[in-house]
């Protein structure tokens, strides 16, 4: 399973279009809300209803944690901390986008990495900062900002299913 988390003010293109595609691409991505609250509401003023609160899941099947950015507070939640180092240590994919990269690299989990992220929060990433559009590390994937998230989402399929689903799901697209 993957988990793709959600905070109030969460940037509604990166998270929709990540869980649109990967969905589109039959892969199994559970949206879970940090706040407390099955309600979401985004940056935008988007509300999605989240199918799981973080304190009432079991992420023991857990391939891929997925961060939207956006002026979220994800790095302030203590259980996704947690499990975000526990996953790492593990060796296991984290995806970030914009602004939550920074949050990988307060927790540093981007040491010996390359990532990249929106400008402006550089200064978290430190010498992992390569810039670049979409950057894969080890078993870490960044993506610059919101015009990036299908580029990123895309990423995303080919490194849980395949080059060739992913190749499907763009062509039916039309990206």
């Amino acid at each position: 399973m993957n988990y793709l988390f959600l905070d109030n003010g969460f940037e509604e293109i990166e998270a929709i279009t990540t869980i649109d595609l990967l969905r589109r691409a039959n892969i199994h991505l559970t949206t879970v809300s940090v706040t407390g609250k099955p309600m979401v509401l985004g940056a935008h003023n988007i509300a999605v209803e989240a199918d799981g609160l973080i304190d009432d899941i079991d992420f023991a099947d857990a391939e891929m944690l997925i961060l939207p950015g956006g002026p979220t507070k994800l790095g302030e939640c203590h259980t996704l901390c947690d499990l975000l180092k526990q996953h790492n240590e593990e060796g296991k994919t984290i995806a970030a986008i914009c602004a939550a990269p920074s949050v990988l690299g307060k927790l540093g989990i981007l040491e010996g990495k390359q990532a990249t992220c929106y400008p402006g929060f550089e200064q978290y990433l430190g010498e992992s900062f390569i810039g670049g559009l979409v950057v894969e590390s080890k078993n870490i994937i960044t993506a610059k900002g919101p015009g990036l998230s299908s580029d990123f989402a895309f990423c995303l399929i080919e490194k849980l299913a395949g080059s060739e689903v992913a190749d499907q799901v763009y062509d039916a697209a039309q990206y």
